[in-house]
């Protein structure tokens, strides 16, 4: 039974990747991009600045925490597991396809985060909260689809990601002399634990968490890759040129192309970054901001600092090395074996413990868009009985991800990340000419010398919102 579900869900993923969504994320991210006047450059200052503004009120969140809770779930095993699957797999060349997804992607994340600022709900202590399935419901008045992606992103990222996360961080354990066929057990019990003790503690807690383990695990990590690359200068010429001769090997990717590195750049790329997927935009909406595309702006940012800043520190300190892999090497061990190449054991034990605090951030971020469509299912505050029952199945969720192979743990992953995607692609590019509007009037009021302030009528928004009429 097992094997059969394998075989299925493999078969998915790639008709599914293959034929659909390298169509609709390139699309659509190009549509965004010309849309905006390319905003993901013409503006990339301006959301670095938006990152360390106040928020406006004090019992929300922060641009700066909203951002850390996203790049959180978003800098995770993709950014080391994931980038080295796909090269071992894919080839070299799938780095730059990763490039392609960010860039274009960092549009559609401008979209769609500007979108669940606008349709944002206020709860009940005065702060905010939202997602696509507000957003859904709000502007094309649909309760159904609103619920059918609400359930397909809890079913994401509670299940498939978080899986996806505690396998990789057990994973990492296999080049040890102590490991055996009880260490995943282990390993499952106390990421199992520490999830409980961090999501038992509520959203903003999660928030706070996220602001300070993702930035200070990220700088020392993209430190080390510098020092990688440093070290193996005389490669460097080298893997640019393998990056851009296999990416554009054309014959050879799409004679094969479940296999090739366009789908493998693709694959990891927007399981790394999910720009366009449907997830960031929870984290956006609970943001105190003043003006909508302030959080459009500073989500952006998030796909950036995920896939041109640590996948590609990921992607360098694997090509430089010098370490040719094997297919059996797909995943964490290629990461360890390239950075034990130079630094030797404390290669090894730093890989396992970076993995560990972008795997468990990635947990907690996880649970926090989990939680946030529970409340949209459940139309109110999810009662303390509900919740405590949700949380626990996170916790066993975690768990038995540990347990898992690699095969199924990727593949579940990545076709329920392609549904989520296969729903919201389609809505904001339905809904995108609100967040067309929304943006040119952020840039009308700075171009005015103003902070610019959004109110719904300045755009003719007819749906009535909770913060902006």
């Amino acid at each position: 039974m097992y094997e059969l579900y394998n075989n299925l869900i493999d078969s998915f993923s790639t008709w599914l990747y293959s034929y659909i969504l390298i169509i609709l994320l390139i699309v659509a991210g190009l549509y965004f991009t010309i849309r905006t006047k390319f905003v993901q450059f013409r503006l990339f200052k301006e959301s670095i600045k938006l990152v360390a503004e106040p928020k406006e009120d004090k019992s929300s969140i922060s641009a700066f925490e909203a951002l850390m809770v996203s790049t959180a779930s978003r800098v995770g095993v993709g950014n080391i597991a994931g980038v080295s699957t796909a090269i071992v797999l894919g080839g070299a060349g799938s780095v730059f396809w990763m490039w392609v997804i960010a860039i274009i992607g960092g549009a559609s994340a401008f979209i769609e985060s500007t979108l669940a600022q606008i349709y944002k709900k206020r709860d009940k202590d005065g702060g905010s909260y939202g997602g696509p399935a507000y957003y859904i419901q709000a502007a094309l008045k649909s309760r159904f689809l609103g619920v059918v992606f609400a359930v397909a992103l809890i079913l994401t990222y509670m299940g498939g990601f978080n899986m996806v996360a505690s396998f990789n961080i057990a994973s990492a354990f296999e080049g040890y002399s102590f490991y055996n066929s009880s260490t995943p057990l282990i390993v499952g019990a106390i990421l199992a634990l520490l999830t409980g003790l961090s999501i038992f503690k509520g959203g903003k807690t999660l928030s706070k968490i996220t602001s300070i383990i993702v930035p200070v695990m990220a700088i020392a990590y993209i430190g080390v890759a510098l020092i990688m690359v440093i070290m193996h200068l005389n490669l460097v010429p080298a893997m640019f040129v393998d990056i851009f001769t296999s990416a554009f090997d054309f014959k050879s990717a799409f004679g094969g192309f479940a296999g090739s590195v366009i789908m493998y750049g693709i694959k990891r790329g927007l399981y790394s970054n999910e720009a366009g997927v449907g997830s960031a935009p929870n984290a956006a909406a609970a943001a105190s901001v003043s003006h909508p595309a302030k959080q459009g702006l500073v989500q952006m940012l998030s796909v950036f600092i995920d896939t041109l800043l640590i996948c590609s520190a990921t992607a360098f300190m694997l090509l430089s090395s010098g370490v040719v892999p094997t297919e059996d090497m797909a995943g964490v061990p290629y990461a360890q074996a390239a950075l034990s190449s130079t630094f030797g054991e404390f290669g090894i034990w730093f890989i396992t413990f970076a993995l560990f605090c972008f795997a468990f951030t990635s947990l907690i971020g996880n649970f926090f868009y989990a939680e946030s469509n529970l409340k949209y299912l459940n139309k109110k505050e999810v009662g303390k009985t509900g919740l405590t029952l949700f949380r626990l199945a996170a916790v066993v969720i975690v768990f038995f991800g540990a347990q898992l192979d690699f095969s199924v743990a990727w593949n579940t992953a990545d076709v329920l990340m392609g549904i989520m995607a296969l729903i919201n692609i389609p809505i904001i590019l339905i809904l995108g000419g609100t967040a067309f509007k929304c943006l040119d009037d952020y840039t009308r009021q700075k171009k005015e010398g103003k902070n610019p302030v959004f109110k719904a009528k300045s755009i003719d928004l007819k749906e009535k919102t909770d913060f902006w009429n």
